[in-house]
């Protein structure tokens, strides 16, 4: 696992791809590092990608909080059967069922229902394309279905309607972004397969 930076306060890491971002990761990350790491956001266990840790339960409140105000800006780079527009808004509402562990775009608020949203640019278009997302929401696999929804499944993501051969969603979380101590911190890496 590579650390892009640590002090005594966070740790910023690339989670790969297989590990539990809530068990595993801290457990490396604590054994590497030493000391106790709190998570502050999730990813798939089939997604790797940008992540940040605290190390101390002050840190892990201020992070949170910034994560609830939606100044921790977080970005992907997904490749995507088809070719989307070149830019996009999208706001939908999507619904879990939990018993599947899968999520569906509906019309209309019912229980559970809640809102998402993602914007995204197109970096290079073909039968699969590259786009970079940035989330407004964190909802459960909200990037896999809001493409998946519009016809533009995830290279790889055979939950949301791909019929390739890839093992895993083609998805990266390749930027997180939030103010820290007085100074605004960016992390930023790509995948090997793009």
């Amino acid at each position: 696992m590579t650390i892009l930076y640590s002090d005594r306060d966070i740790a910023v890491c690339i989670k790969p791809v297989g590990l539990d971002s809530e068990a595993e990761v801290p457990a490396k990350l604590k054994e590497l590092l030493g000391g106790e790491i709190y998570p502050i956001h999730r990813l798939d266990k089939n997604v790797g990608g940008v992540m940040v840790y605290a190390r101390t339960k002050q840190a892990a409140a201020t992070l949170s909080r910034l994560v609830q105000e939606g100044r921790m800006v977080k970005e992907y780079i997904a490749l995507v059967h088809g070719t989307p527009p070149e830019s996009g808004d999208w706001e939908d509402l999507l619904w879990k069922d939990s018993r599947k562990n899968k999520v569906f775009v509906v019309k209309r608020p019912r229980g559970g229902v809640k809102k998402a949203r993602l914007e995204y640019r197109l970096l290079k278009s073909g039968d699969d394309s590259l786009v970079r997302v940035r989330l407004h929401t964190g909802r459960s696999h909200q990037i896999r279905v809001q493409f998946s929804s519009r016809g533009f499944p995830l290279v790889g993501d055979h939950k949301y309607g791909s019929r390739d051969t890839k093992t895993a969603p083609m998805l990266f979380s390749c930027c997180i972004t939030f103010p820290w101590k007085g100074s605004e911190r960016r992390f930023e890496a790509f995948p090997d397969w793009m």
